[in-house]
């Protein structure tokens, strides 16, 4: 007698997204001020067309639900090359944003394929890692799941984009770590950071060893590369408690802040909403994480449960990296804040990677076992 077809379905997990959403949605039409719409048309508002990407994006999210997440180890190869592909496309073809070769410009909005290179990324993992336990715990798995993220991790660092790369190689020690690395490993991987790091500094390009350089001297550049992240920490100094209100931060609202509704967006929430504004964002997204963490510890098979560490692992460390740097306790990256930041190829990989978790929630029974 087979087992019963059961189906689930976080719902929670979605009220938390949409809540994030149009915190974000908020934010963006604070941030771009009361200006914006006489010098844009109503499509070209950074709003309107967040919204946009937001009702394209849902929809995908609860696509991804309804498809059994397995059925993606068929696929895994297939997406792995085409992903290969489109980043070294546009590394040599793609739009220069900020010095980096990210964006394919598809007239009315831009791809970015390193964005949806997080996923696939988190799919092949997944499927390797799930099915060689006993390597990864001896080692030589380690080493075979680090030559499987190397060529994505290596691709979007050469555009350069060093803040995706890092995003990337967090999901690949994270998952590594959920799969059952031994410390002993994790202590060598450690050491060969270490050991490489000046390695490292030599090849990174003249703007990134500036950040970090920035951060280490802090206040050397004031009216230059420093301008931005001084703005921010006056922004989110100044909101106090409860904020001066939205629309009324004079960080945003009179451009102190340039790249205010992307990048600095949590500067501008700071400013106009205050601690306690700034503290509902967080208890959001720990809410969001606990809820995809919960679906992982709940999978019933280890393809499932580290898919959900995977995207646990991915918005994680945007969250902290983006917020970091605002608050001056990292050095700056072009990172988003996922859900809230403005971006489409951002918001929908976001919206893609929590479609992968519902998936995990809503078959937990493979098609096999009915």
């Amino acid at each position: 007698m087979h087992p019963q077809r059961q189906f689930n379905f976080d719902w929670l997990l979605i009220l938390l997204t949409l809540l994030l959403l149009g915190l974000g949605l908020l934010m963006i039409s604070s941030a771009t001020g009361r200006d914006a719409a006489a010098v844009m048309t109503f499509f070209e508002l950074p709003v309107v067309r967040q919204a946009l990407f937001a009702a394209v994006g849902l929809p995908l999210l609860f696509a991804l639900t309804l498809i059994n997440y397995r059925s993606w180890i068929a696929w895994r190869w297939f997406l792995y090359g085409v992903m290969l592909l489109l980043l070294i496309a546009v590394w040599l073809l793609g739009r220069a944003n900020f010095g980096a070769h990210s964006w394919f410009d598809l007239q009315s909005f831009g791809l970015q394929p390193s964005e949806l290179s997080k996923l696939v990324l988190i799919i092949v993992l997944a499927d390797y890692l799930a099915g060689h336990e006993a390597a990864v715990k001896r080692g030589d798995g380690l080493l075979v799941s680090l030559l499987l993220a190397a060529p994505i991790v290596v691709a979007v660092y050469v555009e350069p984009d060093m803040g995706t790369a890092v995003v990337l190689a967090a999901i690949w020690f994270g998952m590594l770590f959920v799969a059952g690395v031994r410390p002993v490993h994790i202590l060598l991987l450690i050491i060969v950071a270490i050991v490489a790091a000046p390695l490292l500094w030599s090849i990174m390009q003249p703007h990134m060893r500036d950040r970090i350089l920035m951060f280490l001297h802090p206040q050397t550049d004031v009216l230059g590369k420093d301008y931005n992240v001084i703005q921010a920490l006056i922004g989110v100094g100044s909101g106090g408690l409860w904020g001066k209100g939205l629309g009324q931060g004079t960080q945003s609202q009179l451009y102190f802040l340039r790249v205010r509704y992307t990048d600095y967006i949590f500067a501008v929430l700071a400013e106009e909403l205050g601690l306690v504004g700034a503290l509902l964002l967080l208890s959001l997204f720990a809410s969001l994480l606990l809820r995809i963490i919960r679906v992982g510890a709940r999978a019933t098979d280890a393809f499932g449960r580290l898919i959900a560490t995977g995207v646990a692992v991915m918005i994680f460390v945007q969250v902290f990296i983006n917020i970091g740097f605002q608050v001056g306790l990292l050095p700056v990256t072009g990172l988003p804040l996922p859900l809230i930041s403005y971006g489409g190829s951002s918001l929908i990989t976001t919206l893609l990677g929590l479609g992968l978790v519902e998936s995990v929630a809503h078959h937990p029974i493979a098609p096999d076992a009915l």
